[in-house]
């Protein structure tokens, strides 16, 4: 392991109290791979390398590429409406939304979670109980009958319900259900045989649970605070190893051709100045071109970053059961790795 990066994630981790798995790998070279904290307070049981997290939004990329495959085997097109392809009345969305303003968030529809109106997602399950929550379907009310959020398709505006009609999309095409066509079609076919979309009242062995810290020292666990089960929009649990056979089975198109894979990888939208999104990932540029392929997921209980640098093909994944944390330790390994490549 580098010493430099193990003491750089120990020193954050005294400061912030991160509570998780960090994992870097340079190569064949394993940079950092080190775990902090409890998967389970109350019985002392500690985070290790094997410890399941929860990612959030973080599996959005599972999504796009579940997409992407089905583009390729020209099931779908990229191109291809919400109308035609899905068997649902949405009656004040635009006709005009396809499959490629889903994937990047460009549909102006609404959110049944809008993060530029809402801080708190536990205000979601007052008058929608979160145990409803375990099918695709069962987000529908939260969001089929609202007016369109935007009149104009096209700008960039974060949207989790998107997601949600682009997992309806892979049920409807496939013929499965959204959660096993991923753990069939991409979690086994690359090793991923830790993760799943696991419901909180059926936690497998090795799940880290989910804390949220009040500010007066206690705490609870996320149970009562999200969706019972994970989906197309977010939820699903990986390893941090899992998550890198991801990335590298990803980046050697043993999931998608070399085409879809630079399709899945293109900035087709620019988010700031130096952010732009892709299908499913998020894209970080500098003056020399892309210097991350990342992903990224927060919720109650959880915070999640991992991310691919292109440049020289070094993974870092960063998975915290708690509702942050895992920020301050991403841009603390990438400042070290910046130096790293500098004396390589």
């Amino acid at each position: 392991m580098n010493i430099k990066i193990t003491e750089q994630i120990a020193k954050i981790q005294s400061s912030n109290h991160f509570s998780g798995t960090v994992f870097v790998k340079d190569g064949e070279r394993i940079l950092a791979d080190v775990s902090y904290g409890y998967a389970n307070r109350s019985e002392q049981l500690k985070n290790q390398r094997t410890s399941r997290y929860g990612i959030a939004s973080g599996c959005k990329l599972f999504t796009s590429i579940a997409i992407c495959q089905l583009v390729e085997e020209g099931k779908l097109s990229f191109d291809t409406t919400i109308g035609e392809c899905l068997d649902l009345d949405f009656p004040y969305l635009d006709e005009k939304i396809t499959i490629h303003h889903l994937l990047t968030h460009t549909t102006g529809m609404p959110d049944y979670f809008d993060e530029e109106v809402m801080d708190d997602f536990e205000e979601l399950w007052v008058k929608n109980p979160m145990y409803h929550l375990r099918r695709l379907s069962d987000f529908l009310p939260l969001f089929q009958n609202e007016h369109m959020k935007s009149p104009k398709v096209g700008r960039f505006h974060y949207n989790n319900a998107g997601y949600i009609l682009l997992g309806l999309i892979v049920e409807q095409v496939s013929g499965l259900v959204f959660t096993d066509y991923v753990e069939e079609r991409i979690f086994k076919e690359v090793g991923m045989l830790e993760s799943g979309y696991f419901a909180f009242d059926a936690l497998p062995q090795g799940t880290a649970l989910g804390y949220i810290d009040n500010s007066d020292g206690t705490w609870k666990t996320n149970i009562y605070s999200l969706p019972v089960k994970g989906g197309s929009d977010g939820g699903a649990y990986v390893t941090a190893k899992d998550m890198v056979r991801l990335w590298e089975a990803l980046m050697n198109h043993r999931l998608l051709n070399e085409v879809l894979t630079n399709q899945l990888l293109t900035a087709h939208t620019q988010v700031d100045e130096d952010s732009f999104y892709g299908y499913g990932i998020w894209i970080k540029k500098n003056e020399k071109g892309v210097f991350k392929y990342h992903v990224m997921g927060y919720d109650p209980g959880v915070s999640f970053h991992s991310a691919y640098f292109p440049n020289s093909s070094q993974i870092v994944v960063v998975c915290s059961n708690k509702s942050t944390g895992a920020f301050d330790i991403m841009n603390g390994i990438e400042e070290e790795l910046t130096r790293f490549q500098a004396f390589k």
